[in-house]
C-alpha cells in the first residue's frame, strides 16, 4: 500500500470526487480525514467508507480561515501528523457571464479559490513544522484554461488555483513539501450530472472529448493517490489533466452516436 502510516485530509469529500480521493487513499493505507460543508452527508460517508480509527470527519467551511485552520488541527489531534492535503471543495454555478451577480462571484471565488489558497497555507504551516515534508493536492479544472462563460466565477477561481500551486511549490520545495494540481475535465459526479451537462449538452460533450465518454470520480483518485505517494516524488509546481484528450482537440469529434 503506497500511502501506509500517512495522514490526509480532503476537503469537499462527501461526495463525488472528494469521496473517491477519500475512498482510495483508505485503500492505500492512509487514515483520512474528511471535510465538507454539508454536515449530514458527511457523516453519512465516513460511515460507509471507514471505521473511526481511520477516518474522521469534520465539519468545514473552506472560505472560512478559522474552519480550515480548526480541520488540520483536528486531523493532528486525531492521527499525530498530516501527509497529504487535498484541496477538494468546489462550487460550480451555471450562469451567464452577464447575469453573474457580485454575491455569486464572492461566494465562488470564496470557495474555490480562498479555500485552496487557505487549505495550502494550513497544510504548508504544519508540514513544514513536522519536518517531513509532504503532499499538497489543489483539485483544478480544464475549465482553468478554457473559456466557458456560463461558468465563469468557476472557470476564474480554478485559474487563480493554479498560481495558488505554482507559487505554493516554489516556497515550499526547500521544505521538501510538493503541490500539484489536477484538472479534471468532465466527470460524472453529481456536480456535473445536473446543470452542467444540461447547460453543455451531453452530445457536445462527448463530441468534444477524443476517448467518447465522461471521466469517473475514482479515475481521479486514481491520480490523486498517485501524486499523493513516492512514485511521484519528482513532480511539483504543474497540473495534470486527465481529461481524456479534451485540451488537446481543437476541433469537434464525429458524432458517433448518429451514426450507431
Amino acid at each position: 500500500m503506497k500511502l501506509a502510516d500517512r495522514v490526509a485530509v480532503v476537503t469537499g469529500a462527501a461526495r463525488g470526487i472528494g469521496r473517491a480521493c477519500a475512498e482510495r487513499f483508505l485503500a492505500e493505507g492512509a487514515r483520512v480525514v474528511i471535510g465538507d460543508v454539508d454536515a449530514a452527508r458527511l457523516n453519512e460517508t465516513a460511515a460507509a467508507i471507514g471505521t473511526s480509527e481511520n477516518v474522521l470527519a469534520v465539519v468545514t467551511d473552506v472560505s472560512r480561515k478559522e474552519q480550515v485552520d480548526a480541520l488540520v488541527a483536528a486531523a493532528v489531534k486525531r492521527f499525530g501528523q498530516l501527509d497529504i492535503m487535498v484541496n477538494n471543495a468546489g462550487i460550480c454555478p451555471i450562469v451567464p457571464f452577464l447575469d453573474v451577480t457580485e454575491e455569486t462571484y464572492e461566494q465562488v471565488l470564496g470557495v474555490n479559490l480562498k479555500g485552496a489558497f487557505l487549505g495550502t497555507q494550513a497544510a504548508g504551516r504544519q508540514m513544514i513544522s513536522q519536518g517531513r515534508g509532504g503532499v499538497i493536492i489543489n483539485m483544478s479544472s480544464i475549465n482553468s484554461g478554457l473559456a466557458n462563460p456560463n461558468v465563469a466565477p468557476y472557470a476564474i477561481s480554478k485559474g487563480g488555483m493554479n498560481q495558488v500551486t505554482g507559487t505554493a511549490a516554489v516556497a515550499f520545495a526547500p521544505h521538501g513539501i510538493r503541490v500539484v494540481g489536477i484538472g479534471p475535465g468532465t466527470i460524472m459526479s453529481e456536480m456535473v450530472a445536473g446543470d452542467f451537462v444540461n447547460s453543455a449538452g451531453h452530445k457536445a460533450i462527448l463530441m468534444r472529448t477524443p476517448l467518447g465518454r465522461y471521466g469517473l470520480p475514482e479515475e481521479i483518485a486514481a491520480v490523486a493517490a498517485f501524486i499523493a505517494s513516492d512514485d511521484a516524488s519528482y513532480i511539483t509546481g504543474e497540473t495534470i489533466y486527465p481529461d481524456g484528450g479534451r485540451r488537446v482537440l481543437n476541433y469537434v469529434m464525429p458524432d458517433t452516436e448518429e451514426k450507431s
